[in-house]
């Protein structure tokens, strides 16, 4: 079997960033979506979330996507990523990490001054509804937004390039 594009990116060097992971086309349609990674932490180097705070992340960050103005009807999929240094999202289009900065800057806001109850977070709604962890949740956006979104730069929108064999 073929190794998955996302095996490929040398998680020791990975930093906490916003980076396209895919932009896949389907064939048939041309439909075109872009998968980003939103990476918290530096995989294999930090801690990396408990499954309580993934799932608060997951249950406001779907609920305010899908509720955004501008993106609500390209956004395709938010989840975490299993190894939880992250999440993914999944958009329509052809998109740069640069295009959804100001997105994910509202999210991540939107999850630091949350307070009340996490939307869908009750039995009928969730499958696992008592795992939520609202203050880790905040902590791990207020650290995101404050040490990496607010002031981006180009190394921690793109993959690192791989070493040169030469």
């Amino acid at each position: 079997m073929e190794t998955i594009a996302s095996f490929t990116v040398d998680h020791l060097v990975l930093e906490p960033g916003v980076y396209v992971s895919r932009i896949d086309r389907d064939p048939a349609t041309g439909a075109v979506v872009t998968t980003f990674d939103i990476r918290l932490t530096a995989p294999n180097r930090e801690p990396v979330m408990n499954t309580a705070e993934v799932h608060t992340i997951e249950h406001l960050g779907a609920t305010y996507l899908r509720n955004d103005a501008a993106w609500s009807s390209r956004v395709v999929y938010f989840g975490p990523m299993g190894c939880r240094t992250g999440f993914y999202l999944v958009v329509f289009g052809e998109c740069a990490s640069r295009d959804v900065i100001p997105l994910l800057q509202g999210l991540f806001r939107f999850i630091v001054g949350f307070e009340g109850d996490i939307p869908g977070a009750a039995p009928e709604a969730c499958g696992n509804h008592l795992d939520q962890n609202l203050p880790a949740a905040q902590w791990w956006a207020r650290r995101f937004l404050l040490d990496t979104l607010e002031e981006i730069d180009e190394a921690h929108l793109a993959y690192a390039a791989p070493a040169s064999g030469c």
